[in-house]
């Protein structure tokens, strides 16, 4: 049985401000839930339907778990298709970045995305090429808003993400910044060094001018055809693969 307090504190983590006053988040989907589990991160509980029962049964070993009816996970329910799973995990404490992390390695500047499906686009792409770190601006849309976590299909569990100011951050790291830029030299012409930052920007403003600034090297995706800009997911993905093909020659 779901109680009243349980449906408020469960549909209260859509949002920020209730994530942070209880250090919980949501995870949808038994796929999902699975990832947090076998992770780092701290699953709180499980609620889960009848029809999930056996695969619940399988993964959540300790958890304190909670059966529903399918009326009572709809509920608590973000999604329109549930998929009759949602655990509760805890909020991991927020670490300060060590600059020295980011040596001989790429990493991910956000500089104030705020679509939750394109971060957590980026968070999955940025895992299949293997990248650990991605620093957000304080502006960026929080990485556990459920729609992120949702987009991320797990990847959020196993990658490191970090929200700080990129103006004090960014020059500290002593790395080489490539900024995405429509100004810039061609993706396909640069040839990149084996360490960096690259900062993706805002889905309707690009990257701002004060971390404008900031960037060493302004690099485009030629455009061929009409399209006056690329979504910032894809543009990322673009990036990533081009620097993995060109490790992997």
């Amino acid at each position: 049985m779901l109680s009243k307090a349980q449906i408020s504190l469960i549909t209260s983590l859509q949002n920020k401000k209730y994530r942070k006053q209880h250090g919980l988040f949501i995870v949808e989907g038994i796929k999902s839930v699975m990832e947090f589990i076998s992770s780092s991160y701290e699953v709180e509980s499980i609620f889960y339907t009848d029809d999930a029962n056996t695969k619940v049964g399988k993964i959540s070993h300790n958890i304190k778990s909670h059966e529903l009816t399918e009326t009572e996970f709809q509920k608590i329910s973000a999604l329109k298709s549930p998929q009759g799973v949602l655990a509760l995990v805890k909020l991991p404490l927020q670490q300060k970045i060590v600059p020295s992390n980011l040596k001989n390695k790429f990493s991910l500047v956000l500089d104030d995305v705020q679509d939750p499906g394109n971060l957590g686009t980026i968070i999955r792409t940025a895992e299949w090429f293997g990248i650990e770190h991605i620093i957000c601006s304080i502006g960026t849309v929080d990485a556990y808003n459920p729609k992120v976590v949702q987009a991320t299909m797990g990847s959020l569990a196993r990658l490191q993400i970090h929200y700080t100011d990129l103006t004090d951050f960014i020059p500290a790291t002593g790395l080489k910044v490539y900024g995405a830029l429509l100004n810039g030299q061609s993706i396909y012409q640069t040839v990149w060094a084996n360490e960096g930052l690259i900062v993706m920007g805002n889905e309707g403003n690009g990257i701002s001018d004060e971390i404008i600034a900031l960037i060493d090297q302004a690099i485009t995706i030629p455009r061929i055809g009409q399209a006056e800009s690329l979504n910032v997911a894809v543009a990322t993905t673009i990036f990533c693969s081009e620097i993995v093909r060109q490790q992997l020659i």
